[in-house]
């Protein structure tokens, strides 16, 4: 099959690699129609290699076809339509029934001490093949996949694997009070979708703060009061505070992290990381502040005191100024963590309708073709052609 791979800081290829089979008498085989590019996996495609191989196929938003199904599946049978949620939890441990499947301990990456396994996400997270590829095993297949009906585009369901999840809990751990306040910094594909849920579950001001010409005027359309940070700069706290009766927000999202601007003696950090060998920089990142923490302090600016500061963006050093990588990881809250995918589904699904109400049909900027993969990459780390969001389609004449 033919697969999107890394291979080495800002290198990726597609490449033909063998086909996935079935390991586990629960797992299936998905034929990939739609596969999203992350803005997490531009941690990957710029800072994170010390943890990858070159071969790891990447990709964590996918969704498709069931091909294959092992022995004991029981809930799916070839020919069903499915979404693959980014984490990959059991189901039915302890911390799944608690609605923590980003913590479950059936897959927890316990020998680097992190949570649950994750598609196409390094060695940090299990080093297990992604989903921006033709094909690809999944397991546990009577409790992971999300089956979803046949009929309307792929565009419906795809970001049940990973946006609209990471999005709605975003949201509901910002606590944002009935017709409240919240700033959302960053508005990237996660940033923008958890401004407009929070919009629909009724919050009365939304903030978006970025400075991306296209991503504030997208965000604009959809009913946010957007704040240009090339504007405003260092005096953006003082901003918000007169628009919130001199107290902030009742809520902050950050939506940015380790990608945030400024900083430039540690964005020079990373860089001068990624060219160290891969086991002297993986030292370098889990025992060194490698993280640009400017979102961050400008959350803690721009709430009101006694608020509630939810971060969905990803930090990566794990001896920062805060140990951020380990609070993120173990979800301890201010509220942070990797989104429970499987929690928030039930909530999610009835909004995915004919009416749309949260506009996922024209979410996406940019629909290419797996082998143009490369060039997204490139695109949507420059942030060229007004690149918001793209579905690559390994199986585009058979997506329905």
């Amino acid at each position: 099959m033919r697969a999107l791979t890394w291979q080495g800081k800002r290198d990726v290829r597609v490449e033909t690699v063998p086909d996935p089979h079935i390991k586990d008498p629960e797992d299936i085989v998905v034929r990939v129609t739609s596969t999203g590019i992350c803005g997490s996996d531009l941690h990957l495609y710029e800072v994170l290699g010390p943890y990858m191989d070159p071969g790891d196929i990447l990709g964590h938003e996918p969704m498709g076809v069931v091909e294959e199904t092992g022995p004991e599946v029981t809930s799916l049978a070839p020919g069903d339509r499915v979404v693959i949620p980014f984490n990959i939890s059991c189901g039915h441990c302890f911390m799944c029934e608690q609605g923590l499947h980003s913590q479950c301990e059936t897959t927890q990456v316990r020998e680097r001490g992190t949570g649950a396994a994750l598609f196409g996400y390094s060695k940090l997270y299990g080093q297990v093949p992604g989903g921006q590829a033709e094909y690809m095993r999944v397991p546990f297949g009577n409790s992971l996949p999300i089956k979803v009906p046949h009929g309307p585009v792929d565009e419906r369901f795809v970001y049940l694997s990973d946006v609209l999840p990471t999005a709605w809990q975003a949201v509901e751990y910002a606590a944002i009070p009935p017709g409240g306040s919240v700033t959302v910094l960053g508005l990237g594909p996660v940033g923008e979708m958890a401004a407009r849920v929070a919009l629909h579950r009724g919050a009365g001001l939304v903030l978006g703060v970025d400075l991306v010409p296209t991503r504030l005027a997208r965000a604009a359309h959809h009913g946010v009061t957007v704040m240009d940070l090339r504007r405003y700069g260092k005096g953006l706290g003082d901003a918000v505070r007169d628009l919130t009766d001199g107290r902030g927000t009742d809520a902050v999202i950050d939506a940015v992290g380790m990608e945030a601007h400024g900083a430039p003696v540690v964005k020079a950090a990373q860089w001068i990381t990624g060219l160290l060998p891969d086991p002297v920089a993986e030292r370098v990142m889990e025992h060194a502040g490698v993280d640009r923490l400017n979102a961050l302090y400008t959350a803690i600016d721009v709430v009101r005191r006694g608020g509630t500061i939810s971060l969905a963006g990803v930090y990566g050093g794990a001896v920062d100024p805060l140990p951020l990588l380990t609070l993120f990881d173990k979800q301890i809250q201010l509220r942070m963590g990797q989104a429970n995918v499987k929690r928030w589904v039930d909530d999610i699904l009835p909004l995915l309708d004919d009416d749309d109400v949260l506009g996922v049909e024209g979410f996406a900027t940019h629909r290419m073709p797996l082998e143009e993969g490369p060039k997204a990459y490139e695109m949507f780390q420059e942030k060229r052609d007004g690149m918001i969001k793209t579905l690559l389609k390994p199986w585009a004449a058979q997506t329905v």
